[in-house]
Order: C-alpha cells, then structure tokens, then sequence
C-alpha cells in the first residue's frame, strides 16, 4: 500500500483548524462548495465536484485535541477504502497539519493526481483560516485540462 503524505502550518488556533475539517460550512469553505451530511462518528460525509462526481467518506475518529479520520465508501475505485488521517499539532501560533491519504493500492497516475490536489486544498484551507478566504471547487486552482 501507498500513501499520500503533506504537511502545512496554518497561523490558527488548533480548533479553528479543527472545525474547517469537522464541519459541512468548514469543509465547504475550503474543499468544495457542495458539501453535504453530518461529521459525527459513523456518519457521513458527501462531497461533490461538479461533473467530475466525489466521494462519500465515513466518519471514523473526532478529537478535538488534533485528530481526524474518515474511510472513503463511495467514489473512484482507487479511493474507495482508503482512509484520510488529520493530526493537528498546536506549535506557538501556529497549527500544524499532517495530512494522510492512506491506503493506495498503487502509486497509479491518478494517485499523483490525487496528491497535487490535496495540496492545492490544503493550501486553500491554509487561505481561509489565514485570511478568510479559500478556494474550493468549483473555484479552486486547476492543474490538468480537465480539473
């Protein structure tokens, strides 16, 4: 198995972070607009990308002292099982998130893909916490032709 690994300081407060990355108006702020369901434990969450599809992740761990897990149930092939891990570690003024995309089969191209993706949301997590203002799809930053 393969991961997609990241790591980002956001000048916030760890539960600033941890609300963009717990809540459907957080999520919404800075992944996509079309964000739906509940974050809590064995719940679900729906994300939405357009005509691309999304993906459905159930909700496996809330902390509120840094820690975050989900399991994509529905999507692309290559995501589903996979697991998405948040650590946050509160570092002065700064919050440190590691982010993992756990459980890959395979490094395919999608996966590469994949992991330039979740670092341009994360660096849209980064904006809005910092500033107030992210970018998420539909207005996020486009990487290939076709997203």
């Amino acid at each position: 198995m393969v991961n997609i690994l990241h790591e980002v300081g956001v000048a916030a407060p760890l539960n600033d972070v941890y609300q963009a990355v717990t809540t459907t108006e957080g999520l919404a702020g800075w992944w996509t607009t079309d964000t739906k369901g509940t974050s809590e434990i064995g719940s679900q969450l729906i994300f939405r990308f357009g005509d691309l599809g999304g993906f459905d992740m159930e909700v496996l761990e809330l902390d509120p002292s840094g820690h975050v897990r989900w399991r994509v149930v529905d999507g692309p092939e290559e995501w589903i099982g996979t697991e998405i891990d948040w650590n946050l570690d509160q570092r002065g003024d700064y919050t440190i998130i590691q982010f993992k995309h756990e459980g890959w089969r395979e490094p395919v191209p999608f996966m590469h893909h994949c992991s330039t993706k979740w670092a341009t949301f994360l660096m849209s997590l980064k904006g809005l916490l910092e500033t107030g203002t992210g970018r998420p799809s539909p207005g996020d930053v486009k990487i290939t032709d076709w997203n």
